[in-house]
């Protein structure tokens, strides 16, 4: 699984890799972690979301299939934090 985010302007385009998924959300502390947001199907198996987040820090993961996957496209790839599950979460900052 290959994954990448794009930021501009407060848009966030998050973006996964995965061919053979059924189902691919992006879980944050922006939409309290409940996986509300589905990535859409794009041809050559990729999967893409875009959000407008509001400046500020937060943390996510992408969630394929019902496992949980760190950004491997973030463009921080040391960006991470530990988390209170005793596993590892993305950061991104969106400036103002």
């Amino acid at each position: 699984m290959m994954s990448h985010l794009i930021k501009g302007r407060n848009r966030v385009i998050f973006w996964v890799l995965a061919p053979e998924a059924a189902e691919v959300r992006i879980c944050g502390d922006f939409n309290g972690w409940d996986g509300k947001h589905l990535l859409k199907r794009k041809p050559g198996g990729f999967w893409e979301k875009t959000l407008t987040l509001q400046p500020g820090r937060y943390e996510y993961k992408f969630q394929v299939d019902g496992a949980w996957y760190l950004d491997s496209g973030n463009p921080g790839k040391n960006d991470v934090c530990d988390n209170n599950l005793g596993a590892r979460n993305h950061v991104i900052i969106i400036n103002g």
